[in-house]
């Protein structure tokens, strides 16, 4: 449904994306994740044929985009990451100018904000003024804008920020029907927990370049040691305690002492931890505290970008 190929954009003498490329198919969730200033946002809008590239190539459905009217753009509804509505209209006045921009008939329109309306949950407040909704209900609303053309494809830019948990639920259900309809997403957000939930795949962008595209399980291999064994010991400079030794044992990544905790990278939880522990009760280190965690999204992106800031 989307192929991207070699995006180039420059501001001045900033890179903003140097050399993109990512696919995505027919009823597929691709996110977008990258830290501040590593070129989502312009990546989304060269795809949404707002931004024009220096080079490279973005074909939807197979066709090339080119142009402003261009009619490859009817197939893709954007959801920016600042909320597009006039808080002075009511719900169903902010659908019915964005059905007629986009050329529908009056009784194509109406049975499209009806159908858009009923998907965000919003029925029952079509007549309300937009200045009276909630973060998340003007979201959601958002969503329901880019919907009533009935896209094939849906660029969503980071669209739960500063949203309530049941307004971001609301629109994680909202998104999982439009998956199972059919519908391609490309997904932006800061948010490794919704990426996780979401996504199919996930493609990582630094410095307006991809430096990953994986599925989540394929991301994982990228790290050093996929989960961790914590253990605290009662004595961690007991003479003779050599931790180092435990790298020769078949399934440590990585060893690491902090304090009077020490902390073992492993491949297999289950396979590689009882002969840890039995190492170190009969080599005289006896332990108070032992726990593993599995490593998620956030340290896959981590350990890729980086732990400084951005801004």
């Amino acid at each position: 449904m989307l192929e991207v190929t070699a995006l180039r954009k420059s501001y001045s003498n900033v890179v903003a994306v140097d050399g993109i490329s990512l696919r995505a198919g027919k009823g597929e969730t691709i996110g977008l994740l990258g830290p501040n200033g590593a070129g989502k946002t312009t990546t989304v809008s060269i795809i949404a044929g707002l931004l024009r590239p220096d080079s490279g190539e973005v074909l939807i459905a197979g066709r090339p985009l080119r142009g402003d009217t261009d009619p490859a753009k009817r197939n893709i509804g954007l959801v920016p990451q600042d909320i597009g509505l006039y808080d002075e209209m009511s719900a169903r006045e902010n659908l019915r100018l964005f059905a007629a921009l986009y050329g529908l008939n009056s009784t194509s329109r109406n049975r499209a904000i009806d159908g858009a309306l009923d998907l965000v949950g919003l029925a029952g407040r079509g007549k309300d003024k937009v200045m009276g909704f909630s973060g998340g209900m003007k979201r959601r609303l958002n969503l329901a804008a880019a919907l009533l053309h009935d896209p094939q494809l849906l660029l969503l830019d980071e669209p739960t920020v500063g949203v309530d948990p049941q307004s971001r639920n609301a629109i994680f259900d909202n998104l999982e029907t439009l998956r199972k309809r059919g519908k391609t997403l490309l997904y932006t957000t800061h948010y490794m927990e919704e990426a996780e939930r979401l996504c199919d795949r996930m493609v990582i962008i630094d410095h307006g370049k991809v430096i990953a595209d994986d599925t989540l399980q394929g991301l994982h291999r990228l790290l050093p040691a996929v989960n961790l064994l914590t253990v605290e010991l009662e004595d961690s400079k007991k003479e003779g305690f050599r931790p180092e030794e435990l790298r020769l044992f078949p399934g440590v990544q990585s060893v690491e002492m902090r304090g009077g905790t020490l902390k073992v990278g492993v491949r297999d939880l289950a396979a590689d931890s009882p002969g840890i522990l039995h190492w170190l009760v009969e080599h005289g280190h006896p332990f108070r505290h032992v726990a593993s965690e599995r490593a998620n999204l956030e340290t896959v992106f981590l350990t890729l970008t980086g732990r400084s800031l951005r801004d």
